[in-house]
């Protein structure tokens, strides 16, 4: 519908800045002729949009303007605000303070002092995760190759990918990208990710298949496993999976049956427990956890 794309084009000027009449007909498959229509129209409801000609010139909103309160409610601005809040934490907080300038009404603030929510999605390493989240940004938008020290079960690995977008999901930050050694798109965990490089050669954008940019696939849950844990840890069990997920045995513990994606997580989590959990099914996955005690019980031996 024309109203989205017309929406659509505000948002992505307020967020970039600055871009092309060409690029935003790419990006909403239209015409430059309907893009510079859509502009007019813009224009027309009080949004000062300006077309700048020549080397570094594009399409931008007026320098100085703000959002008329009218457009939004002031539920849905303090909503963003507190969004970009949150995006603030772990980026550029120069660009997202003007931001928040130019929607709030007037130069006043729509967000009282107490914020009745804040969103702080930086974590332990939050210098560095700034420094990785805006050195892969400029890669996407300048669709250059990213390299990097990948750490996973294999050991330490260099790695070559065309970075496509960053994600915040299951509680970490991650970067979707192609990678052409696989030949494969693939998801990397920026905890995991160190000595990010945006290099000098450039790549074409791929059509991104649909099932692809779903996820959620890439954390299936396929595995099945029931535990049995000590009702002393009952509220870490609420914590992760809800007070309606488990089942009180005739001794007074709890039964769960959950769902999980690979065994290095599921192992971790239940040894966490110590000796208040004990896996009932299956029973490989309980063989595997009791070799581990028995290695860690030598670890321990010490000599009289």
């Amino acid at each position: 519908m024309k109203i989205d794309r017309l929406l659509g084009i505000v948002t992505l000027l307020l967020q970039r800045g600055k871009t092309t009449a060409p690029e935003l007909a790419r990006r909403f498959e239209v015409s430059t002729r309907t893009i510079f229509r859509d502009v007019e129209d813009i224009c027309k409801a009080g949004i000062p949009v300006v077309s700048m000609q020549g080397g570094g010139g594009g399409i931008c909103i007026a320098d100085g303007y703000r959002l008329h309160h009218s457009a939004l409610t002031s539920d849905e601005l303090q909503n963003i605000i507190t969004g970009l809040k949150g995006v603030g934490s772990v980026s550029d907080s120069a660009r997202i303070e003007q931001l928040i300038a130019k929607l709030s009404p007037g130069g006043q603030s729509v967000v009282s002092v107490k914020d009745s929510i804040v969103i702080d999605l930086a974590s332990h390493y939050k210098a560095s995760l700034s420094e990785k989240i805006g050195l892969i940004k400029s890669a996407v938008s300048a669709n250059r190759m990213l390299g990097f020290d990948y750490y996973s079960e294999k050991g330490c690995m260099n790695r070559v990918i065309e970075p496509y977008f960053i994600t915040f999901k299951w509680s970490a930050w991650y970067v979707f990208g192609y990678c052409p050694d696989k030949g494969d798109f693939r998801l990397f965990k920026l905890n995991r990710l160190w000595n990010p490089l945006m290099l000098d050669s450039s790549f074409a954008p791929r059509l991104i298949p649909g099932d692809e940019a779903e996820l959620e696939e890439y954390f299936e849950d396929s595995y099945i496993a029931t535990v049995l844990f000590d009702r002393s840890v009952e509220y870490l069990i609420v914590e992760e999976y809800g007070p309606d997920s488990y089942e009180t045995t005739v001794d007074g513990r709890l039964k769960l049956t959950l769902r999980y994606t690979n065994d290095r997580f599921i192992k971790r989590w239940i040894l966490g427990f110590g000796d208040k959990a004990v896996v009932l099914e299956p029973r490989g996955l309980a063989a595997e956890i009791r070799d581990i005690v028995e290695n860690m019980n030598q670890n321990y031996v010490m000599e009289i």
